[in-house]
């Protein structure tokens, strides 16, 4: 029922109509339960832990936005069960850590790991914990992946049972959890610029390139020693486990092959021309600062995997930075709607009810239609990255600031604040 308004039907096939439409899965629980109540009969069958890569379609909007929104995606979708509530409830932690660290570590996308409420929590699942990450460019959230805990209420539903050590029948304890190519749009969105692509060493299909610097005027010799050094700096790059491209293409400049690079994203460029051959130098050029620095031949080899390192490091606290500056705390409901109007995140003391959290999404709705009325006289088009002035949840993060006993619900609804939680315009 929970997905109702997503699932994709198929009701014909070429010029006939099908007897029965055929559901296009949204995601894979309805697929996969009923060979876990097959396979599942006693407690020495679990834990089960199935991890897949799958296609899914999601008919939920009109306008798609590629790798952030799209109709169909490619995602990596576990489910698992367990003989208790304490195993399933750890594995939901441990997987959202995993996540993460993907973010932080590979992507350096900082992002805020947190509960999500009862309304925007994954349908027919106990809790949904979730890693939300921010774009500050435009103001927008994203969520970065999920992991729910299911409960008992999938393996009632489909018969998923087992024989306790007492020989006495239960319902397994269930998880799911999914990660998409939407890391890849969150990525491109927070690290990149008016050149391209900016990404981190981590994540790069190539973390160095290497661009000899010669023209007609050269001197073959100096050519030759130029393109030779580079030559073996790549090899020696690659044996060290850098992934190094060499571009000793002779129909393109210089000029022309650092754009091109830059495009791309690399995180480093190594240049050399032949005053730098003649002093024994190399020049290291950075995508994410565009800082340069002469390093000479003999450290070049040392040099290079520092800076990457050095790179990935700067990269997640310049994201970090970024994001930190644009979450306001607020107290009241004036504060939260200035926050909001700023492209803001907005940490704010809760009530939890989902009555508030529906009234803050119609009232913020309501606020930016009566404030940018063209908003609404923009084409289908212009409409595509699926925006709106409504705000809406994102999490209850983990780590809470102390909530002063007795602080009022944001929403001046009357009723007290129990926790603080995380709001902000999503994709």
């Amino acid at each position: 029922e929970g997905f109702a308004p997503e699932v994709a039907w198929v009701t014909r096939s070429g010029n006939s109509e099908l007897e029965n439409p055929i559901a296009i899965r949204p995601t894979s629980e309805t697929i996969m339960y009923p060979s876990f109540a097959k396979w599942v009969r006693s407690h020495r069958d679990l834990p089960i832990r199935l991890n897949q890569w799958t296609n899914v379609v999601r008919w939920e909007f009109k306008n798609p936005t590629p790798f952030i929104r799209t109709r169909e995606f490619l995602w990596q979708e576990g489910h698992t069960a367990f003989a208790n509530k304490e195993e399933a409830d750890k594995e939901v932690i441990q997987i959202l850590d995993l996540y993460a660290r993907v973010y932080e570590e590979i992507l350096a996308v900082p992002v805020i790991k947190g509960r999500k409420s009862e309304k925007e929590k994954f349908a027919g699942g106990d809790f949904t914990t979730t890693s939300e990450a921010f774009i500050p460019a435009n103001g927008r959230a994203v969520q970065g992946a999920t992991s729910h805990s299911l409960g008992q209420n999938f393996s009632k539903m489909f018969g998923i049972t087992f024989s306790n050590e007492n020989d006495e029948e239960e319902y397994a304890w269930q998880n799911s959890w999914g990660l998409s190519t939407r890391v890849i749009g969150v990525m491109v969105m927070v690290h990149g610029d008016n050149k391209g692509l900016v990404l981190p060493p981590r994540a790069a299909p190539w973390q160095v390139v290497c661009i000899p610097i010669t023209s007609t005027k050269t001197p073959p010799e100096e050519s030759k020693q130029i393109y030779d050094f580079m030559d073996e700096m790549y090899k020696k790059f690659k044996a060290n486990g850098i992934r190094c491209k060499f571009d000793d293409r002779s129909n393109r400049s210089a000029g022309w092959k650092f754009n091109y690079w830059e495009q791309k994203g690399v995180p480093l460029r190594i240049e050399m021309g032949p005053k730098d051959l003649n002093n024994k130098k190399a020049v290291l050029v950075r995508r994410d600062t565009g800082a340069k620095e002469e390093v000479s031949t003999d450290e070049l080899e040392k040099r290079v995997p520092e800076l990457l390192a050095q790179i990935q490091t700067d990269m997640l606290e310049k994201a970090r930075r970024d994001r930190d500056e644009r979450i306001s705390i607020v107290f009241t409901w004036k504060e939260f709607v200035e926050a909001l109007g700023k492209g803001n995140m907005v940490l704010a003391p809760w009530c939890l009810t989902t009555e508030s959290e529906e009234w803050v999404k119609e009232e913020t709705k309501r606020i930016f239609m009566e404030k940018a009325p063209e908003e609404e006289q923009k084409s289908e088009e212009e409409k595509a990255k699926g925006l709106t002035g409504a705000a809406k949840t994102l999490c209850i993060p983990f780590n809470q600031p102390p909530l002063p006993e007795g602080t009022p619900c944001f929403t001046d609804n009357g009723k007290p604040a129990k926790e603080w939680c995380l709001w902000g315009r999503s994709y």
